[in-house]
């Protein structure tokens, strides 16, 4: 059990919490379960911990606000949020704390399982130190900020990064819509959708000093990077 990925779980509802520390357990996972907030936050400060599985409604801290402060002082482990909220304000909010997917109540274990492999499978890319040039932005992948020239470094969330390294890699090319949605957001609904657009739109500002750079949105297929 050693080697087996270590999952920090603050789920507030006892039974729900039981049921899916059993269910991750059984899959091979070691599982720290919390009921609220504030004990989870000091039980990722002294443990090692691979990936975090928040309820976004919680006692003392509520999962926001936890991811929040997790970010201060770890940007790479992967955190998915638990939550009956399904709005795309939500979900934008979600993104923006730093989560790195968004699982709706009620959700399956086969499906959060494959969310969670799927991240930790993912981070392998994000320890790498990527540095990529884009226009006169220097792009740093695994610090997740861009700096425009010589000024001061601007920080990007998990989701702008992810965004703008796909888009980058696809570089002067057509990037599916349903492909990055399914990749990044694990799905290709509307909220997902939505939720896209919104940092698409995000990303357009930080660039926009080079004005060669363009995010170009071509109607019915998805998002090209051209610089």
């Amino acid at each position: 059990m050693s080697n087996a990925p270590k999952i920090l779980l603050a789920e507030d509802e006892p039974a729900l919490g039981m049921i899916v520390k059993e269910s991750l357990e059984t899959k091979g996972f070691q599982v720290t379960h919390c009921i609220d907030g504030s004990t989870a936050y000091e039980k990722f400060k002294s443990q090692e911990i691979d990936a975090l599985v928040l309820d976004v409604m919680m006692p003392k801290k509520d999962g926001f606000t936890l991811a929040k402060e997790i970010r201060e002082i770890d940007a790479q482990v992967p955190i998915i949020f638990l939550t009956a909220k399904s709005q795309t304000k939500n979900v934008v909010e979600g993104f923006e704390s730093g989560g790195n997917d968004y699982l709706k109540k009620p959700f399956s274990m086969e499906e959060l399982i494959v969310r969670i492999n799927n991240l930790l499978n993912r981070k392998e890319l994000q320890n790498e130190q990527v540095e990529i040039l884009i226009g006169d932005y220097t792009f740093q992948f695994k610090k997740q900020t861009l700096q425009f020239k010589e000024e001061a470094c601007i920080k990007l969330t998990h989701r702008e990064a992810h965004l703008l390294f796909h888009l980058n890699q696809n570089k002067n090319e057509v990037l599916d819509r349903s492909t990055i949605l399914n990749k990044l957001w694990n799905n290709d609904d509307f909220f997902s959708a939505r939720s896209m657009d919104v940092f698409i739109s995000k990303l357009r500002k930080k660039l926009k000093q080079d004005e060669r750079i363009e995010i170009i949105n071509v109607r019915g297929f998805g998002y090209k990077l051209v610089y």
